[in-house]
Parts: structure tokens; C-alpha cells; sequence
């Protein structure tokens, strides 16, 4: 069952974020805190409370937690169902949930591929569907959905089904945008791709992997949420979460294909 305090006043905006208790997530949500009314969504009961709770005792923040499996399709509904339901509104939609994989490409099964595409592309699309008919009855609206920079650039040979779904993901994102923009020019699609975040990714890996917070030039997820912040205040289309990001990613698309 979901826990709330009392409604927000009509000139805050409510924020639902995926993948709320723990790494970019609960950092975002700190970050907001103050500012939106929060609906926090995960899996973990005990930590998605606790996260809730320190943003409680630091802030004047109406928060609700709803306990869901977001790439099941009917619990994304009930999220949002409930959103509603508590605030009469929801203004901003973050799809945070990812999960990575360490496995060659000449070794993937059904399986991997299915996994990664269940949760980095599945809960996003049900949680844009979920969202949608809101967003059209009001005029508008925000989805920001967080992507990698290896949905770009396909660095990382293990990492290979990860980088398709982050890139299905990219695509998706856009073809929705271009679709409900066409009528209702003031709902807004993001993404957001960060690299490296000094999170549980690594470890939290489709067979294992190696733990991001070992690893070189990596974010925190608090830098992540920052950024993250900025583009729910400002509504940029596509933004990565460093300086430098998009030359390499122009550079890396200017050394690839070649005309007839």
C-alpha cells in the first residue's frame, strides 16, 4: 500500500521516479525534494522506505512510495494510477530503471536478450504509455528517460546487449517524441545518457560484472542527478550527464559509414 502526507500545493509539481531506492534514483529524488511532490517506485520495500523517510525528516516534501515491478506492465499502470490518485496530477515522469550485462555477443542467449530488453526498454515504454492519456488531457507533460552514452557508442564488447537496448531506447524515445509532439507540442520526451556512475551497476549485472565504483572517470550518482534536474527544469530533448560527451560522440559517428 502506498504512504503519503498531505497533498501538494497546486503549484508543485509532482515527479514519479523509477528505480527510486537506490543510486540515480534516490538521488534524483533528494535532489527534487523540496521543490516537487515525490512518488518514489521500486522493488525494494525496506530501502525504497528509507529513502522516503530521510527525504521526510530533511524536507517539507509530500513523498509517496509504491512497491512495483515496473517492467510488468500492469504494476507501471498502478504507479501511475496511484500518482494520480494521491496528487490529482503528475507532471514529470522519470524512467530510471536499467540493468547491464556482462556476456560476449557470440555467447548471448534468448534469455540475456530478453532480460535486457525487458527492463531498460519495456518499463519504459509502458511507463510512457502509462502516462500518455494524462499528459494529452492536460496539454502537457515530461518523460525523461535514462539512457548510456553506451546506447551511442558501443564501447564495451560484454556490455553489447546492454548497448542495443540503451539504443533501442534512444530510438524509441525520439519516434515518441516526433509522434505526440505533432499534436501536443507541450509534452516533452528526454533523455538523459550518462557514462560511468559510481553506483551497484556493475555489480548488479546480468552474470556478474565488474563494480562500477572501481572503475576510472566514474560519476556520482549525485552529479548524474544534477544534471537530471536540469533537464526536468529546462526540458532540453537530449543531454549526457559530462562535458565532452557529445564531441566524442560526433567524432565517433563522423569515422563510421560511407556513401556508395
Amino acid at each position: 500500500m502506498p504512504t503519503t502526507q498531505v497533498s501538494p500545493p497546486p503549484s508543485r509539481p509532482v515527479t514519479l521516479i523509477t528505480g527510486a531506492s537506490d543510486g540515480i534514483g534516490a538521488a534524483l529524488a533528494h535532489r527534487l525534494a523540496g521543490r516537487h511532490a515525490l512518488v518514489l517506485v521500486a522493488r525494494r520495500a525496506d530501502k525504497l522506505q528509507a529513502v522516503a523517510n530521510a527525504i521526510r525528516e530533511a524536507h517539507d516534501t509530500p513523498v509517496v512510495t509504491v512497491v512495483a515491478d515496473v517492467t510488468v506492465r500492469s504494476q507501471m499502470d498502478d504507479a501511475v494510477d496511484t500518482a494520480l490518485a494521491e496528487f490529482s496530477r503528475l507532471d514529470v515522469l522519470v524512467n530510471n530503471v536499467g540493468r547491464g550485462i556482462t556476456r560476449l555477443p557470440s555467447a548471448l542467449t534468448d534469455e540475456d536478450l530478453d532480460d535486457m530488453m525487458r527492463v531498460n526498454v519495456k518499463s519504459a515504454l509502458y511507463g510512457m504509455q502509462a502516462v500518455l492519456p494524462h499528459f494529452r488531457l492536460v496539454g502537457r507533460g515530461h518523460v525523461v528517460n535514462i539512457s548510456s552514452m553506451l546506447g551511442r557508442i558501443p564501447s564495451v564488447v560484454p556490455r553489447a546487449a546492454y548497448s542495443a537496448a540503451k539504443h533501442f531506447l534512444d530510438s524509441l524515445t525520439i519516434n515518441f517524441r516526433d509522434e505526440v509532439q505533432a499534436e501536443h507540442p507541450g509534452i516533452q520526451f528526454s533523455l538523459v545518457s550518462p557514462g560511468v556512475v559510481h553506483t551497484e551497476f556493475g555489480n548488479n549485472a546480468l552474470h556478474g560484472g565488474v563494480d562500477s565504483r572501481q572503475l576510472p572517470m566514474a560519476q556520482t550518482a549525485d552529479e548524474v542527478a544534477a544534471v537530471i534536474a536540469q533537464v526536468i527544469e529546462d526540458r532540453r530533448p537530449d543531454v549526457y550527464s559530462r562535458t565532452g560527451m557529445a564531441a566524442r560522440v560526433r567524432e565517433y559517428y563522423a569515422g563510421l559509414g560511407q556513401d556508395p
